[in-house]
């Protein structure tokens, strides 16, 4: 009798892996329940906040990390168990392929949730336009240059052709909607 190696394709249906599920908006702790009662592993990273309603009522919730996103861990074959559960929109795919996601990145997530305190932020990718939130230049835009420590920010003054450099903390920068940025040129 001979062994044969599993494809790399064959083994991947059998071994079980991180998928991230997108989702309904606002249904993600639901949809988190269906899992549990199908038995299928998933992740909802959930962080803490507070909010003041108008009432001025304080609020103590529990809101999901990553909106619309929950992640299974599943056999590939396992999927259209995961796409059957109401709420669930897709899994995300590249051509059209489910993509799992690296094993150490999950349980680095589970593993330091609890102990970090953490929220989410708009994803910012280097050469991305953002607007500086507050402080001595707020509203200027620039483009994000680095992302090591403090953001740097190109900022430029168009009508004098001259650019100028800063460093700002994270939580000081979102980004500029496609619709909403000015002509580069």
């Amino acid at each position: 009798m001979s062994i044969i190696p599993l494809s790399a394709h064959a083994e991947s249906e059998v071994v079980s892996q991180w998928f991230a599920v997108y989702t309904t908006s606002r249904h993600e702790k639901a949809i988190a329940e269906h899992f549990a009662l199908r038995k299928i592993e998933s992740f909802l990273p959930l962080y803490r906040t507070q909010r003041l309603w108008k009432n001025g009522c304080r609020m103590d919730l529990q809101l999901p990390l990553f909106p619309s996103y929950i992640f299974v861990r599943i056999r590939s074959l396992e999927r259209v168990r995961v796409l059957e559960v109401p709420g669930v929109l897709s899994l995300v795919s590249a051509a059209g392929k489910p993509v799992p996601l690296p094993e150490p990145e999950i349980e680095a997530l589970r593993s330091s949730l609890p102990l970090v305190k953490c929220e989410p932020h708009p994803y910012l990718v280097i050469g991305d336009r953002v607007r500086i939130k507050s402080g001595s230049l707020e509203g200027m835009e620039g483009v994000l240059l680095r992302k090591k420590g403090f953001l740097r920010v190109v900022l430029s003054l168009d009508l004098i052709m001259k650019s100028l450099a800063v460093e700002v903390d994270a939580d000081n920068v979102e980004p500029v909607p496609t619709f909403a940025r000015h002509k580069l040129a």
